[in-house]
């Protein structure tokens, strides 16, 4: 496995990084298969002529993005493929809400009364006074998403303009925003839309839908603001890639 060629002295990569780039593309090509045994420590170090403390790095690096395993006494071996493991982001939906063109209607601002299902999600007293935003999202107009939202009241802190638009939910999903959110649950799953719904999105109640809720809680681990999306069901999809993709293939 003669391949020192691949460790560029005088780039600016650092040489740990070229050598786990080189490894990660041999497991993308298939020269290591799943579960494969990487070549010892002392074969990276004269095959890449690199020394001992570079090869740690790099495979350092592989255990952290879950391309490789170690286990003690044994060896370096390639992780197999888990699908279990499998995570997938919101691009589609930060698109939407990052889209020039598309724009935020408000359908309702208002204090509300917390009914039973508002109060579990904030942990408040079912009366409790709650805001409600209810929003439509909408290309022209064309409704896209129909958004609620149920937000702690505090008379601290006074509703204003720029947490109802577009902005202020680009903000919250792509952590621009200057709020107290420590952190958030989020939930997706299908549905179909209700009378509502489907009359907030000139749509037909039962059509299959897309349901996204969002819990988010403040630094003090209490709930500050509980919402859902819900859009047609080919508003979103969801790709994720399990394994390690060749250059082609994760583009």
């Amino acid at each position: 496995m003669k391949d020192s060629t691949q460790i560029d002295r005088g780039s600016f990569e650092p040489p740990y990084a070229q050598l786990a780039r080189a490894i990660r593309e041999r497991v993308a090509r298939g020269d290591y298969r799943s579960g494969a045994r990487l070549p010892s420590e002392a074969e990276l170090c004269a095959a890449f002529e690199v020394s001992p403390m570079t090869v740690r790095r790099a495979i350092g690096e592989l255990v952290r993005e879950d391309v490789v395993v170690t286990e003690h006494g044994r060896g370096t071996f390639v992780k197999p493929p888990q699908l279990a493991a499998a995570t997938f982001d919101l691009d589609d939906l930060m698109r939407y809400l990052a889209s020039p063109d598309i724009e935020a209607r408000i359908v309702e601002a208002r204090i509300v009364s917390a009914g039973p299902r508002v109060a579990e999600k904030l942990a408040l007293e079912e009366g409790d006074r709650v805001i409600s935003i209810k929003r439509l999202l909408l290309r022209g107009e064309e409704p896209v998403f129909y958004h609620s939202e149920y937000l702690v009241f505090d008379p601290a802190r006074p509703l204003v303009e720029a947490e109802l638009a577009t902005t202020a939910l680009q903000d919250l999903f792509s952590g621009a925003s200057g709020s107290d959110l420590k952190y958030g649950r989020l939930t997706l799953h299908a549905s179909a839309f209700t009378e509502p719904e489907a009359a907030q999105l000139g749509d037909e109640p039962g059509t299959l839908a897309w349901v996204l809720e969002h819990l988010f809680f403040d630094f003090d681990d209490r709930p500050e603001s509980w919402g859902r999306f819900v859009g047609r069901a080919d508003r979103l999809s969801f790709t994720t890639t399990v394994g390690v993709a060749g250059p082609q293939e994760g583009a």
